[in-house]
């Protein structure tokens, strides 16, 4: 298997559609880094509105992070939510977007995940194994999880559908949400160590409402 850095990234593990905007970055001379979103930084339009640019053309697509599973793990102020963690479980995957983001913008991401502090991981994505991989974790962390509002919802299952995460992993995360919701705001749960799948004859786009995640515009 082939091993990436951050200081090396070869073409082929683009798709296809990603490809042209890829390459147009890969050749840029200034310091890039690695990024693993798995809440609302799926969405990249959601993204661009914190870092002040498009970020579609950073988009190098989904990728795995292995050991780990996914918790409403902190109570957003700002958002006035439960909003996404991640927590250390060796019989987990999380699933997530993996971006290269110039450094510049290091400093603008930092302040969008205030509350959260870095970690170094690695993720799997289309065959090929990256290192170096910068992803955030919450600093002060719940025992116990709280719901997302709406918008929060809606803004981290368009990213993970419109980036292209596994069907089944998609109706995972919707159903964890939704039953978070039920339970009310203001009865936290504890995270159960797996989430039920859900059954559905629709496809999860067809029950995820519109967020702007789709284009640029």
């Amino acid at each position: 298997m082939q091993i990436i850095s951050s200081h090396r990234l070869e073409s082929e593990i683009i798709q296809p559609a990603a490809r042209t905007a890829h390459l147009a970055n890969a050749n840029s001379p200034e310091p890039m880094f690695y990024y693993f979103a798995y809440g609302s930084c799926m969405c990249p339009v959601d993204l661009k509105r914190s870092l002040g640019e498009n970020t579609h053309g950073y988009v190098l697509g989904v990728a795995t992070l292995r050991g780990y599973r996914l918790g409403f793990f902190r109570r957003s102020q700002r958002r006035n939510c439960g909003v996404l963690d991640i927590v250390r479980d060796s019989g987990s995957v999380v699933e997530g977007v993996l971006y290269r983001l110039p450094l510049r913008l290091s400093d603008r991401l930092d302040e969008r995940e205030e509350g959260y502090s870095h970690e170094a991981i690695e993720v799997y994505s289309q065959g090929q194994r990256f290192t170096n991989v910068r992803t955030y974790t919450v600093i002060e962390k719940l025992a116990e999880e709280h719901a997302p509002n709406d918008w929060y919802f809606n803004v981290v299952l368009r990213g993970a559908v419109t980036c292209g995460l596994p069907e089944q992993y998609c109706w995972n995360l919707f159903h964890h949400m939704h039953q978070l919701q039920q339970r009310g705001f203001d009865q936290p749960q504890v995270l159960k160590p797996s989430l039920t799948c859900l059954t559905h004859p629709k496809t999860v786009s067809e029950v995820t409402p519109n967020v702007g995640c789709v284009s640029a515009a």
